[in-house]
């Protein structure tokens, strides 16, 4: 729906990572993020408050509920950490791949 129905800029190029339903279905945490990374954070958490309306009409004549929860966005810092600690394990790997062309032990 993000994708197909809505035309907003702000929004081109994130997905979702998580969503949590409490048990009362009273409200529904989405937890976002986007390719460009937390630089664009408050952007698309504005633009998706504002598409909030829209989507949770659109979600509730999907999914039959007797009472559809409010939707809230919350950014997910998860994909950047991710690619932090890929960077940190490959300059080790290169670390290690220098020392042994060297000669040197593990």
């Amino acid at each position: 729906m993000v994708i197909k129905e809505i035309s907003d800029p702000r929004l081109e190029g994130i997905f979702i990572t998580d969503v949590k339903v409490d048990r009362e279905l009273a409200y529904a945490d989405i937890f976002v993020s986007a390719l460009e990374g937390v630089s664009r954070s408050k952007e698309v958490i504005h633009g998706l408050d504002h598409a909030s309306g829209f989507l949770r009409k659109s979600l509730s004549d999907r999914i039959e509920l007797r009472v559809f929860p409010r939707l809230r966005f919350h950014w997910d810092p998860t994909p950047e950490k991710a690619e932090h600690i890929e960077t940190l394990l490959a300059s080790l790997r290169d670390e290690g791949k220098k020392e042994k062309e060297n000669g040197k032990p593990d």
